[in-house]
């Protein structure tokens, strides 16, 4: 086991990924941030919280998108899916969607397709904590990324929130 990000670095992290996205989003009332579930939720509820301790007085825009019964690699199975919460339109909006790893892409390509049934956004950007490169079945990378890793097949990246740090198995 090797620790990619210690507790420290993860809290810089997620900071460095809200000023990015405020940076590239001067109007935070055009964008939204959606967090993938389950996973993804755990960083885009610490980026959406500084992101509003900055900017306390904007209205911004979160959600939660629920991906189980679009995903191509779990549908002979019967799985509970979690609780999509987007209580507001995306049409025409900038759309920031959050995961904690990118690995082959096929996670990022179900959110796509859920996301189109809440309307046409005008843009679609990833933010990612891990990307693992290298390893991609689908042309889909990060718009934002907090750390690019290179691994193996037989190796497992797990980002361990109650611990607050990420660790590479």
């Amino acid at each position: 086991m090797k620790t990619i990000l210690d507790t420290y670095q993860l809290n810089l992290t997620i900071q460095r990924l809200g000023f990015e996205i405020i940076e590239r989003h001067p109007d935070l009332e055009k964008m939204v941030l959606i967090g993938i579930q389950p996973r993804g939720v755990f960083l885009s509820d610490r980026i959406a919280a500084h992101i509003k301790s900055i900017y306390p007085e904007v209205q911004l825009s979160y959600g939660k998108l629920d991906i189980t019964f679009y995903r191509d690699d779990i549908r002979n199975e019967l799985h509970t899916a979690n609780k999509t919460d987007i209580p507001f339109s995306i049409q025409q909006k900038e759309v920031v969607l959050i995961d904690d790893v990118l690995y082959k892409g096929r996670t990022t390509r179900a959110a796509l397709d859920a996301l189109m049934a809440f309307g046409r956004p005008a843009r679609v950007e990833l933010c990612i904590l891990i990307d693992r490169r290298f390893s991609r079945e689908l042309p889909i990378q990060p718009d934002y990324c907090g750390k690019a890793i290179d691994s193996n097949v037989s190796q497992k990246v797990t980002v361990e929130w109650d611990k607050e740090e990420v660790i590479l198995h």
